[in-house]
């Protein structure tokens, strides 16, 4: 920490003080002439200028010399004496100056202007998914020419490199706080929101779908680049620098590499993450996909309640004309069971589960029996002490035919495998269960960077893509699923 850090600046006292309407006034008078590029003001033009204003149907002359001078001794504005139009010595005596805004000023000025524009929400921000792609070229050829480029090139190449990151990072940032206003959440509540709802989530899903195109790319050369290398980059930055002229008091050369140090640093570990701390790319990818199912819940909503309030005259009548077509009561029973659902139940009540199996059938699990306790007046069940029952065999025996039951799925598996690999399109028909298992670990494997995955049992996969665009037809007792051909290839077990 620097003691220019813990300074008061000077320069931001006119934003909140007795004259602030005057002086900001004046300020942003010489703000929009620099912009204008004429860097210099006279005082008449600025009273000219107040004066065509009513909220100043009052000002005089001298009370703006004093707030010139206020201003100057803030460091707001820099007066240079005009010696051109100078025709008398008393003229010259009586010391006609120019003014020029200062350098903290003019940023001063900037700020308040687009906090103006800003209002009460966050900046409109965007999602672009081109940045992913230029900073993934941007890295590439730093990885690779960072040390053969001359000092003005690599400038070049880290300000764009750096750029990108920020204006990713700042405008993802802006756009998902800006989505999560209680400004844009009551537009949300609006009818008029549905028909913009399939454009909101189409432009995140393709975000996204950027996002993870690039970032495991921007990853693995983040990874490759030693520090060393950084160290490197960091100097010749650093050197270059320094062999800009400059007048004032500049930051040495320790103090420019480290400062170039951090920006990677702070680069790779929004990507990567730090220790005990998942990347700030990840939470980004989670924020965008809380925000897509929000976006679909409100559109749910309002879908709802259009539907509440919509007439349902003509399916009434809709329903009256099949009850009307049916040849007896036992058809019309079974149509209104169809359509209303059972009557007078109120609750479906079952014994907890007792296998753990996610793929068993709701069929295969045995029935629920209640015992239904008399409507009787003062009738009370009759309470025994019971004992702690000793389940330890069956749950040996459930333990066991859970075992049994994996080892006759992974038999099914290891029949399939012929020379060590499955491939999707040799495959005859296989059991639900294979298929589930199959299309689990494919998945597995496009997540992993290296197509490689390791199973519960240890089993090494690693997935080969499709070859020009095959397709492979697996076939299952519940139907046939179009796929790419993909072959899976296993390892030794560990």
């Amino acid at each position: 920490m620097h003691e220019q850090d813990l300074r008061p600046i000077a320069e931001t006292a006119y934003l909140n003080t007795e004259n602030t309407w005057r002086y900001r006034a004046i300020l942003r008078y010489c703000f929009i002439q620099h912009e204008r590029l004429r860097h210099y003001v006279y005082p008449e033009e600025i009273y000219q200028h107040l004066k065509e204003s009513p909220f100043f149907s009052e000002y005089s002359e001298e009370q703006l010399q004093q707030d010139l001078k206020q201003l100057t001794e803030w460091k707001n504005l820099i007066p240079r004496q005009e010696t051109g139009r100078v025709h008398t010595i008393e003229d010259f005596k009586r010391k006609k100056f120019r003014y020029q805004c200062t350098p903290y000023t003019i940023e001063i000025e900037r700020m308040v202007a687009k906090l103006q524009q800003l209002g009460d929400g966050f900046g409109g921000g965007s999602l672009e998914v081109t940045l992913f792609e230029r900073l993934l070229a941007a890295l590439g050829e730093l990885r690779h020419k960072g040390l053969t480029l001359d000092a003005g090139e690599l400038n070049q190449l880290w300000e764009d490199l750096y750029g990108y990151f920020r204006s990713m990072v700042q405008n993802a940032s802006d756009y998902l706080a800006h989505l999560k206003s209680d400004k844009v959440e009551e537009q949300m509540m609006t009818e008029a929101f549905v028909a913009y709802k399939n454009a909101f989530t189409q432009y995140l899903q393709n975000f996204i779908l950027s996002m993870q195109r690039t970032s495991y790319k921007i990853e693995a050369i983040l990874r490759e680049m030693p520090p060393e290398f950084i160290t490197g980059i960091a100097e010749r930055l650093a050197d270059y620098q320094l062999s800009i002229p400059r007048l004032d008091a500049a930051p040495g050369r320790e103090e420019w590499i480290e400062s170039y140090r951090d920006k990677f640093s702070s680069l790779a570990d929004w990507f990567l993450g730090r220790a005990n701390h998942p990347s700030e790319l990840y939470a980004l990818q989670n924020e965008t996909t809380d925000t897509i199912r929000r976006i679909t819940r409100f559109a749910q909503r309002l879908g709802e309640r259009h539907q509440a309030f919509r007439s349902r005259r003509h399916d009434y009548l809709h329903l009256a004309g099949w009850f009307a077509g049916m040849s007896g009561v036992r058809e019309a029973h079974k149509l209104s069971a169809m359509l209303f659902g059972t009557p007078s139940t109120r609750h479906l009540y079952t014994e907890p589960r007792q296998s753990e199996d996610m793929d068993r059938l709701v069929w295969d699990e045995p029935p629920t029996i209640i015992m239904v306790a008399p409507r009787l007046p003062g009738y009370r069940e009759k309470s025994r002490p019971g004992a702690m029952p000793d389940r330890s065999d069956a749950k040996r025996a459930a333990l066991l035919e859970y075992i049994a039951g994996q080892q006759q799925n992974e038999a099914m598996i290891e029949r399939l495998i012929t020379d060590r690999r499955i491939v999707l399109a040799d495959l005859p028909e296989i059991d639900p269960y294979v298929r589930k298992t199959l299309l689990g670990w494919i998945a597995r494997c496009i997540q992993s960077r290296d197509r490689r995955i390791q199973t519960e049992t240890g089993r090494k996969i690693r997935l080969l893509e499709a070859q020009d665009g095959q397709r492979a037809l697996l076939r299952s007792a519940d139907g046939v699923l179009d796929m790419p051909n993909f072959t899976l290839e296993f390892g030794d077990a560990g």
